[in-house]
């Protein structure tokens, strides 16, 4: 049995924009066992050019994403939704080991279970390598954004 993850289909659009933030939120504490616990036993993924399977093909994925792209913060913006879908508009900004910044543009459509488990996530990433100077995204990497962090609108992403 599963147990169900809040806000579940069909979404309203408060219940849109909750899901969304709790997906970043989840994703910015870096964990991907605890990230993984989003997605059904069976989810599918389409991640730039890997289409990945199931939640040990996730975690795998996420654990080799997070060994790479260090210091990131990642923010969501709810763009359209509906019954048990929503799409998603998306920035990160991380560096890798040599100390090259990126920021990553991308947009998701996801499709969620009755429970509120993600089954199907696609997901189109594209980097732009940034100067540190050029960073928008400050807060402690050890919680979520804050709330008086500005969003992807506010920031003019």
């Amino acid at each position: 049995m599963t147990d169900a993850r809040p806000p579940v289909p069909p979404f309203t659009k408060d219940d849109a924009i909750k899901k969304v933030r709790g997906a970043e939120d989840g994703w910015n504490t870096r964990d991907p066992e605890r990230v993984a616990l989003a997605y059904t036993e069976d989810s599918r993924w389409r991640n730039r050019s890997e289409f990945l399977n199931g939640r040990t093909e996730i975690i795998a994925f996420l654990t080799r994403k997070w060994q790479r792209e260090l210091d990131y913060r990642l923010i969501k913006e709810m763009w359209a939704f509906g019954d048990d879908r929503i799409a998603v508009r998306f920035a990160y900004e991380s560096h890798d080991d040599t100390g090259s910044w990126f920021r990553s543009y991308g947009n998701e459509n996801w499709e969620f279970d009755e429970n509120g488990l993600m089954r199907r996530r696609h997901a189109s990433i594209n980097d732009v390598p940034i100067d540190e100077s050029e960073r928008k995204f400050h807060w402690d990497l050890s919680g979520p954004r804050p709330i008086e962090h500005p969003g992807l609108s506010d920031l003019d992403l």
